[in-house]
């Protein structure tokens, strides 16, 4: 107990990109978190990294990995979302897997079985509803492959509040009706995959389902422009779509 403390006070004063670029310090903000389990229907048990605020009930938050899986980074944002006051909890779709390259990442990805990870989520959405550290109140953010699955998460067991970055936004209409609470979205105008097209196809199919217009947030970056481990890293714009990012869940998980 006392070394956890002694190094989230180490970290405490660091800025989040500070941690997240830096192997060592993500390495150390990682460790402080906690493994918890459960089972899905056909009894295969997934784990995921719970990191809780000092004091409590608190609203939470699930955090879902880019496709290098649920590695040091990712557990290090759940540590600050902590920090800020969110029960937190990063989930791993990968079975423990964290890739190293990128045709690990690409195998890892395409491995994932839909109904599975549907599953998973949906399962620890409503394991953090249910935590007696938690108020109830659930988002969902996730990056790249988990900004997809964030959006898939919301849908599947509706949440209070959805931050997709730069995921796959092509859903049905029908889909997107399940929606409960409001859609935030941080977009590069360089990324080629999660484009203009794809996006403006989202916001309109969020309009013929009902739904109320996502935030979106377009950014003169790259795709991953938030990662700092990454070579597409923008500060500046991280920066600005992390504080985006605080605002919309303090509104409407805190507020």
């Amino acid at each position: 107990m006392f070394a956890r403390r002694d190094i989230l006070k180490t970290i405490g004063a660091l800025p989040l990109s500070a941690i997240l670029a830096d192997p060592d310090l993500a390495r150390a903000a990682a460790s402080t978190t906690s493994t918890v389990s459960l089972k899905l229907d056909n009894g295969t048990e997934v784990s995921a990294s719970l990191a809780l605020p000092d004091t409590g009930p608190a609203p939470s938050v699930i955090l879902i990995h880019e496709w290098w899986g649920l590695n040091d980074q990712i557990k290090s944002v759940a540590v600050e979302f902590a920090k800020l006051g969110y029960a937190a909890l990063a989930v791993d779709l990968y079975n423990g897997n964290v890739a190293t390259d990128r045709d690990n990442a690409r195998s890892y990805m395409q491995a994932v079985k839909g109904n599975e990870a549907q599953e998973t989520l949906s399962k620890w959405s409503s394991w953090m509803r249910e935590h007696k550290a938690t108020t109830g109140k659930l988002g969902t953010i996730g990056w790249c492959f988990g900004g997809g699955w964030s959006l898939n998460a919301s849908i599947g067991s509706p949440v209070d509040a959805t931050v997709i970055y730069y995921g796959n936004v092509t859903r049905g209409e029908k889909e997107l009706s399940r929606l409960k609470g409001p859609v935030q979205g941080h977009f590069a105008t360089l990324d080629k995959w999660i484009n203009q097209k794809m996006v403006s196809g989202f916001e309109e199919t969020m309009k013929k389902a009902g739904r109320p217009a996502p935030e979106v947030y377009w950014y003169e970056a790259d795709h991953a422009f938030a990662n700092p481990s990454g070579g597409r890293f923008d500060e500046a714009d991280a920066k600005l779509a992390w504080e985006r990012t605080q605002a919309f869940f303090k509104e409407h998980l805190k507020g």
